[in-house]
């Protein structure tokens, strides 16, 4: 799959210890040689001792927007090809992603076929529909606990924002994820 490039270093940025363990050994497997960091500061130092070829970045790290490590890594090197993560899949920070320099946006959970598509694929061709995408329940969700998120967790201003009632949205805060 990567014999004909040169360089296969890979930098995983995410500060969920369990899935950049899994991811890492999934994309040796597959040839890359992979870094990571858990933060943004661990992953700016490592973006700037030495830039990657390839990069898979969380979007919201445990000290910040992981948008910053992406601009650090274009400035650094703008041939790299950059996958920007999320669980919170919103138009708005794809579109600001894509602007920083991302080469591709994935939602979470992605797993390491999808990610390595992501990175291998062609920038001038359009990447193929997904296999399982979110349903039009899940996308909801994802919006609502996102704003839910940006209004610091406060069910009324959420509710204000998302024009609907209090209680209505806490029932549907209280509920599990759909699929």
């Amino acid at each position: 799959m990567l014999e004909n490039l040169v360089d296969k270093s890979l930098a995983i940025i995410d500060d969920d210890e369990p899935f950049v363990r899994r991811l890492s050994k999934a994309m040796e497997k597959r040839g890359f040689v992979v870094s990571h960091a858990l933060n943004i500061c661990d992953g700016k130092k490592l973006v700037a001792s030495m830039p990657p070829a390839f990069a898979v970045v969380d979007l919201k790290l445990s000290d910040g927007n992981g948008l910053e490590v992406v601009e650090q890594l274009r400035q650094a090197r703008s041939d790299a090809k950059i996958v920007v993560l999320t669980g919170y899949g919103a138009i708005a920070t794809a579109v600001a992603a894509v602007k920083i320099g991302a080469t591709d946006y994935l939602a979470k959970p992605a797993d390491a076929n999808d990610i390595t598509n992501a990175l291998l694929t062609d920038v001038n061709k359009k990447p193929p529909p997904p296999e399982n995408p979110m349903s039009a329940d899940r996308v909801r969700w994802e919006h609502i606990q996102r704003v839910y998120e940006l209004c610091n967790r406060n069910v009324s201003e959420t509710a204000r924002r998302l024009n609907m009632h209090r209680r209505t949205l806490q029932r549907i805060l209280a509920k599990r994820s759909p699929r």
